[in-house]
Protein backbone atom coordinates (compact mmCIF):
# COMPACT_ATOMS: atom_id res chain seq x y z
CA UNK A 1 0.00 0.00 0.00
CA UNK A 2 0.82 3.48 -1.05
CA UNK A 3 -0.85 6.42 -0.19
CA UNK A 4 1.10 10.11 -1.11
CA UNK A 5 -0.19 13.86 -0.10
CA UNK A 6 2.31 16.41 -1.65
CA UNK A 7 5.57 16.01 1.29
CA UNK A 8 3.32 12.89 2.99
CA UNK A 9 3.60 9.43 2.57
CA UNK A 10 2.27 6.49 4.37
CA UNK A 11 3.44 3.07 2.91
CA UNK A 12 3.65 -0.72 4.12
CA UNK A 13 6.06 -0.95 6.31
CA UNK A 14 9.10 -3.42 5.14
CA UNK A 15 11.53 -5.29 7.40
CA UNK A 16 14.40 -2.48 6.76
CA UNK A 17 11.76 -0.59 9.12
CA UNK A 18 12.20 -2.74 11.88
CA UNK A 19 15.17 -1.06 13.50
CA UNK A 20 13.43 2.59 13.76
CA UNK A 21 10.17 1.23 14.58
CA UNK A 22 12.23 -0.94 17.42
CA UNK A 23 13.52 2.30 18.56
CA UNK A 24 10.75 4.00 18.31
CA UNK A 25 8.48 1.56 20.66
CA UNK A 26 10.66 1.35 23.18
CA UNK A 27 11.36 4.80 23.62
CA UNK A 28 8.89 5.65 26.87
CA UNK A 29 8.79 9.31 25.57
CA UNK A 30 7.37 7.85 22.54
CA UNK A 31 5.18 5.02 23.31
CA UNK A 32 4.08 7.31 26.83
CA UNK A 33 0.23 8.34 25.82
CA UNK A 34 -0.16 4.84 24.61
CA UNK A 35 0.41 3.51 28.51
CA UNK A 36 3.98 2.10 27.86
CA UNK A 37 5.89 5.16 29.66
CA UNK A 38 8.77 2.32 29.83
CA UNK A 39 8.33 1.63 26.17
CA UNK A 40 7.40 -2.36 25.27
CA UNK A 41 11.51 -3.35 25.59
CA UNK A 42 10.58 -5.06 22.28
CA UNK A 43 13.97 -6.36 19.62
CA UNK A 44 13.92 -5.70 16.13
CA UNK A 45 13.44 -9.79 15.38
CA UNK A 46 10.14 -9.14 17.36
CA UNK A 47 9.19 -6.24 15.21
CA UNK A 48 10.73 -7.94 11.48
CA UNK A 49 8.09 -10.88 12.56
CA UNK A 50 5.29 -8.38 12.98
CA UNK A 51 6.23 -6.62 9.45
CA UNK A 52 6.24 -10.16 7.95
CA UNK A 53 2.65 -10.82 9.24
CA UNK A 54 1.51 -7.91 8.02
CA UNK A 55 -1.58 -9.08 5.43
CA UNK A 56 -4.79 -7.52 4.54
CA UNK A 57 -6.38 -8.08 7.56
CA UNK A 58 -3.93 -5.94 9.34
CA UNK A 59 -1.24 -3.84 7.94
CA UNK A 60 1.40 -1.93 9.58
CA UNK A 61 2.22 1.43 7.71
CA UNK A 62 5.24 3.84 7.97
CA UNK A 63 4.73 7.40 7.97
CA UNK A 64 7.08 9.79 5.68
CA UNK A 65 7.37 13.72 5.49
CA UNK A 66 9.71 14.20 2.76
CA UNK A 67 11.14 10.70 2.31
CA UNK A 68 12.06 10.94 6.08
CA UNK A 69 10.16 8.04 8.83
CA UNK A 70 8.63 10.25 11.34
CA UNK A 71 5.92 7.92 12.59
CA UNK A 72 3.53 5.03 11.72
CA UNK A 73 0.02 4.33 11.47
CA UNK A 74 -2.14 0.93 11.54
CA UNK A 75 -4.99 -0.64 10.28
CA UNK A 76 -7.25 -3.92 11.10
CA UNK A 77 -10.43 -5.35 9.89
CA UNK A 78 -12.06 -6.09 12.43
CA UNK A 79 -15.53 -6.72 11.31
CA UNK A 80 -17.78 -6.84 8.62
CA UNK A 81 -16.91 -3.56 6.88
CA UNK A 82 -14.98 -2.17 9.64
CA UNK A 83 -11.85 -1.22 10.53
CA UNK A 84 -9.80 -0.28 13.22
CA UNK A 85 -6.70 2.09 13.09
CA UNK A 86 -4.06 4.07 14.83
CA UNK A 87 -1.61 6.62 14.41
CA UNK A 88 1.45 7.64 16.16
CA UNK A 89 3.98 10.42 15.39
CA UNK A 90 6.90 9.37 16.48
CA UNK A 91 9.17 12.22 15.65
CA UNK A 92 8.51 15.08 18.02
CA UNK A 93 9.57 17.75 15.79
CA UNK A 94 6.58 16.54 13.60
CA UNK A 95 3.90 17.08 15.56
CA UNK A 96 1.59 19.84 16.11
CA UNK A 97 2.27 20.89 12.57
CA UNK A 98 -0.99 20.13 11.27
CA UNK A 99 0.55 16.51 9.69
CA UNK A 100 -1.78 14.58 11.80
CA UNK A 101 -4.71 15.47 10.57
CA UNK A 102 -3.91 14.77 6.93
CA UNK A 103 -2.30 11.47 7.55
CA UNK A 104 -5.69 10.68 9.28
CA UNK A 105 -7.47 11.96 6.33
CA UNK A 106 -5.50 10.29 4.18
CA UNK A 107 -5.69 7.01 5.49
CA UNK A 108 -9.67 7.35 6.28
CA UNK A 109 -10.03 8.19 2.56
CA UNK A 110 -8.46 4.61 1.58
CA UNK A 111 -10.26 2.41 3.84
CA UNK A 112 -13.59 4.18 2.92
CA UNK A 113 -13.00 4.51 -1.37
CA UNK A 114 -10.22 1.70 -1.85
CA UNK A 115 -11.62 -0.84 0.91
CA UNK A 116 -15.40 -0.21 1.15
CA UNK A 117 -15.49 -0.38 5.02
CA UNK A 118 -18.27 1.43 6.49
CA UNK A 119 -17.17 2.39 9.90
CA UNK A 120 -14.07 3.53 11.08
CA UNK A 121 -12.98 3.15 14.46
CA UNK A 122 -9.89 3.99 17.10
CA UNK A 123 -9.26 4.72 20.71
CA UNK A 124 -7.06 6.69 22.61
CA UNK A 125 -6.23 7.38 26.41
CA UNK A 126 -8.17 10.16 27.97
CA UNK A 127 -5.84 11.87 28.81
CA UNK A 128 -4.49 12.78 25.13
CA UNK A 129 -6.38 15.53 24.67
CA UNK A 130 -4.57 16.36 21.19
CA UNK A 131 -4.95 13.35 19.57
CA UNK A 132 -8.94 13.59 20.72
CA UNK A 133 -8.93 17.04 19.31
CA UNK A 134 -7.43 15.94 15.93
CA UNK A 135 -10.17 12.93 15.72
CA UNK A 136 -12.67 14.98 16.14
CA UNK A 137 -11.73 17.94 13.36
CA UNK A 138 -11.52 14.92 11.00
CA UNK A 139 -15.45 13.85 11.85
CA UNK A 140 -14.67 10.89 14.69
CA UNK A 141 -17.87 10.99 17.06
CA UNK A 142 -16.65 10.19 20.58
CA UNK A 143 -19.08 7.01 21.21
CA UNK A 144 -17.85 5.81 24.82
CA UNK A 145 -15.48 6.48 27.65
CA UNK A 146 -13.92 3.32 29.54
CA UNK A 147 -13.50 4.10 32.90
CA UNK A 148 -10.29 2.62 34.66
CA UNK A 149 -9.93 -0.45 32.25
CA UNK A 150 -6.03 -0.66 32.42
CA UNK A 151 -3.41 -0.33 34.61
CA UNK A 152 -0.28 0.87 32.32
CA UNK A 153 3.55 -0.20 33.65
CA UNK A 154 3.58 1.92 36.46
CA UNK A 155 0.65 0.53 37.91
CA UNK A 156 -1.30 3.50 37.11
CA UNK A 157 -5.08 2.49 36.38
CA UNK A 158 -5.94 4.23 32.69
CA UNK A 159 -9.11 5.65 30.89
CA UNK A 160 -9.55 5.17 27.03
CA UNK A 161 -12.05 6.88 24.59
CA UNK A 162 -13.49 5.24 21.89
CA UNK A 163 -13.89 6.80 18.34
CA UNK A 164 -16.08 6.15 15.19
CA UNK A 165 -16.60 7.49 11.95
CA UNK A 166 -19.24 6.13 10.06
CA UNK A 167 -19.20 6.28 6.07
CA UNK A 168 -22.24 8.43 5.67
CA UNK A 169 -20.66 10.92 8.40
CA UNK A 170 -17.76 11.01 6.02
CA UNK A 171 -19.35 11.38 2.45
CA UNK A 172 -21.86 13.88 4.55
CA UNK A 173 -18.39 15.59 5.24
CA UNK A 174 -16.49 15.17 2.11
CA UNK A 175 -19.48 16.83 0.25
CA UNK A 176 -19.78 19.29 2.29
CA UNK A 177 -16.11 20.38 1.95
Amino acid sequence: MHIKNKSLNIRDAVQSDAAILCAWWNDGKVMAHAGFPKGLNTTVQEVTKQIMASNDQFRLLIIEADGIPIGEMNYRLTGPETAEMGIKICDFSFQGKGYGTILIQMLVKHLFEQLNMRRICLDTNLKNVRAQHVYEKCGFKKIRVNKDVWVDQLGVWQTSVDYELTKNDYLGKTRKG
